[in-house]
């Protein structure tokens, strides 16, 4: 039977045609499924044809969508990057329908901006592949041109790691008038990305349990993701001066007062980029540039040297896929001196590390940070006695295995 009655909630219809099901619930008589089913069974019998309708954008209009959707769903930084890539597109293909633009015309495109590097190159053609799917997505557009280009062949390379010898050397030179070493050693003790440490507030960290808290953009759909991060002493002593320090009417534990020349006017802010500062004091160390970044590498590599889990390496660096955190296991410049001690750490740290799936990620965190950046900092200095080294490696062995 295909009309029948459920007590309490009414009458419905329910048959298969050529193996589809079709149903629908909840009538109040029967009369009106025997109708519904009646209306249905013809509505299959005689499917309207749909006209193909020409779906045409203008370019120019898509892009604005676009750019819209990225200022809303993702960081200040990628729609600055999209908005430099935009009017690139703007300035050719502005004045045309999308349907008049050709694969002939952006393969033209790509090729110039490979002048400038394949890596240019390749992140333009994702981009204009993302603004196309995005149409599609939309029903705007029904294709998708920049599908049918290749990216450019790249030369990778293996990425610079400073020794931990250069990274104190450059900390070391700060201006302490400024507050670029607080700002490094924030980055070292914490691993934390740029965008982390310009993002936080004083409400995110709590000096009374040696812990703050750091946000990124760097997940799947561009949400901001809290993560937990341990405070080392070294950092505790610094932010706790900066804290009586600061101004109460700023949120951020790091900003500045610029001129911004899109409004002509004098703003205060937490930072953007601080790229300068990295190559004047890179320049005055006498060391190999490097961004701040690399600290981060540094510190995985640091981790990893000492037998830190894989698992406890990626929740520190607050990665969404273990295969990111594989790239940051890179050899580092390791010294002799600091070879040996590295090789006082018992091997029983990495068969123990299974056990820690029944500790909180936190936790493990907290160990693996004090495994990283001791008491003091960044790293232990490798210059201590024999005696003094001996010691700082059995308190690790309890900081880590116990």
């Amino acid at each position: 039977m295909s009309v029948y009655l459920k007590k309490g909630k009414g009458w419905r219809y329910d048959f298969t045609r050529k193996g589809i099901r079709h149903t629908e619930a909840w009538f109040k008589t029967k009369k009106e499924a025997l109708r519904a089913e009646e209306l249905k069974r013809e509505e299959l019998e005689n499917p309207q044809i749909v006209e193909d309708v020409q779906i045409n954008t203008g370019f120019f209009e898509l892009v604005t969508l676009r750019l819209d959707h990225v200022k809303i769903y993702n960081s200040k930084t990628h729609y600055d990057n999209s908005c430099y890539k935009a009017k690139k597109w703007v300035a050719l293909w502005g004045k045309l329908d999308c349907e008049e633009i050709t694969t002939a015309m952006i393969e033209k495109f790509i090729f110039k901006r490979s002048m400038v590097s394949a890596y240019t190159a390749n992140s333009e053609i994702k981009s204009l592949r993302a603004t196309f799917n995005f149409g599609k997505k939309r029903k705007l557009i029904d294709f998708n041109l920049a599908d049918d280009i290749d990216f450019l062949p790249v030369e990778k390379r293996v990425k610079y790691v400073p020794s931990r010898h250069d990274i104190e050397k450059v900390i070391g030179l700060a201006d302490p008038l400024t507050d670029a070493g607080d700002y490094l050693v924030t980055i070292c003790d914490t691993l934390g990305r740029m965008s982390e440490i310009n993002r936080l507030e004083w409400k995110d960290v709590d000096l009374e349990q040696r812990e703050l808290i750091l946000y990124t953009r760097k997940k799947k759909g561009s949400h901001l993701t809290p993560r937990k991060v341990p405070i080392t002493n070294k950092l505790h002593a610094i932010l706790s001066q900066r804290y009586q320090d600061r101004d109460k009417s700023k949120p951020w534990v790091f900003w500045h007062r610029y001129f911004s020349k899109k409004e002509n006017t004098w703003n205060e802010g937490p930072y953007k980029d601080r790229s300068k500062i990295m190559a004047t004091l890179c320049k005055k160390a006498g060391v190999k540039y490097f961004r701040f970044h690399a600290l981060r590498h540094a510190g995985a590599s640091l981790m990893d040297h000492n037998n830190v889990p894989l698992g406890a390496i990626q929740s520190i660096l607050g990665h969404e896929n273990r295969s990111t955190t594989e790239i940051y296991d890179i050899p580092w410049g390791i010294q002799p001196g600091m070879q040996w001690k590295y090789t006082r750490v018992p091997q029983e740290f990495l068969t123990q590390s299974h056990t820690w799936q029944q500790k909180s990620t936190y936790s493990r965190n907290c160990k693996c940070l004090k495994l990283l950046v001791g008491t003091r900092g960044f790293e232990p200095p490798t210059t201590c006695p024999p005696e003094t080294t001996e010691v700082f490696v059995v308190r690790l062995q309890r900081a880590v295995i116990v």
